[in-house]
């Protein structure tokens, strides 16, 4: 994969980074509902205006929710879709969904994961189990086929989906590019090896000898990485562990409807607050 940039040029604002996701673009969003997601780069892109996105995520909430209150979002393939037990459903994400304002291609967590998968591994389907007796196999017309192995057993399988980015946050990037996450990954690596280009946002920068020491915590290797950007606290109103748990505080002021509580939010955002976007 060819990112585009010199290894020195990788290291760019976050409103650089955002600007690199054009209009129309499917990007797939790292993190599980409020933790550890991109949402700096999701409040950029709503600053910048940007229009007709697709956003694939297993179990997106706050992100998806803003995306689609801000006009930003009109596609989606996604599972579940929540603010987590403490706030409920993702109430901005409803309505447009009713309202037809966001065309949703519903799925579970592992039938989307599987259409990653098969991306990943540049095949067009990925058998999954689990689907017999759901809905979503006819309402997304997804194909079934027989064990050709004799079984008598069929299973469906699912066409692979391959996001134009993805975005992930990170605890660490180092210089080059190289990526360390702490805790679960979630769904953040299947996501960088099934889309084209992937863009990061980290909280801070490590030394390389972290990534040469231990290659085994590099979670996307330097050279799948366009770009990235340092923003500390960058996954807020969520939690990115160890550093920071969620704003339970900052995720209720979002919820308060109306264009006055929504730029109040944009402007209490970490990357919002400092001087100079980093």
């Amino acid at each position: 994969m060819s990112s585009g940039f010199n290894q020195k040029q990788k290291e760019v604002s976050i409103k650089e980074l955002a600007a690199l996701v054009p209009d129309g673009a499917s990007v797939a969003l790292g993190g599980s509902f409020l933790h550890r997601g991109p949402f700096a780069l999701v409040r950029e892109l709503v600053r910048q205006k940007r229009k007709n996105l697709e956003i694939i995520k297993q179990s997106p909430g706050y992100d998806i929710d803003l995306l689609c209150r801000s006009g930003v979002a009109s596609r989606a393939r996604a599972g579940i879709v929540a603010m987590e037990g403490n706030f409920g459903l993702a109430p901005f994400y409803r309505k447009a969904v009713q309202s037809g304002a966001l065309a949703l291609e519903e799925h579970a967590c592992a039938t989307l994961t599987a259409g990653l998968r098969a991306a990943a591994f540049g095949i067009p389907f990925q058998p999954c189990g689990g689907i017999h007796g759901s809905d979503l196999a006819g309402l997304n017309g997804w194909k079934k086929i027989d064990d050709p192995y004799g079984t008598g057993e069929s299973v469906y399988v699912i066409p692979a989906i391959e996001p134009d980015i993805a975005v992930i946050h990170a605890n660490e990037v180092d210089s080059r590019g190289n990526v360390r996450v702490l805790g679960t990954s979630h769904w953040d690596r299947i996501m960088s090896r099934a889309a084209k280009r992937v863009l990061v946002v980290a909280e801070r920068v490590a030394e390389n000898e972290v990534f040469t020491e231990q290659p085994e915590v590099t979670l996307i290797p330097y050279f799948m990485v366009q770009a990235y950007a340092v923003v500390p606290q960058g996954a807020w109103p969520g939690s990115c562990w160890p550093h920071y748990e969620i704003d339970y505080p900052a995720v209720e002021s979002y919820l308060i409807d109306g264009n006055d509580a929504l730029q109040a939010h944009l402007d209490a955002a970490p990357e919002a607050i400092i001087k100079e976007l980093i």
